[in-house]
């Protein structure tokens, strides 16, 4: 009967190694999300901050007239933002 403990060896040694890449990759992904995460909630904390000088109905109206011509997609955030100052 031959011995397939030594040809296993390899085998499993490639496993084991793909698996550690495969956890590394998934710590990586999770960092950057985290990362990606932060920055937005960043950008978003700023644009509220910049958007804060803005309270009299004409600033307001004048925002309005400029985020028409803005497509609701790329002003969205800043949309939310005003809505919720005016509520």
């Amino acid at each position: 009967m031959e011995n397939t403990t030594y040809a296993l060896g390899p085998l499993l040694a490639e496993i084991r190694d793909g698996r550690r890449g495969m956890r590394a990759i998934r710590a990586s992904l999770r960092s950057s999300k985290r990362e990606d995460r932060r920055a937005a909630r960043g950008a978003r904390k700023s644009l509220e901050r910049e958007l804060s000088s803005y309270t009299s109905p004409g600033d307001l109206n004048d925002l309005d007239a400029i985020l028409a011509r803005h497509s609701d997609e790329e002003t969205a955030d800043i949309r939310r933002i005003l809505a919720g100052r005016r509520a």
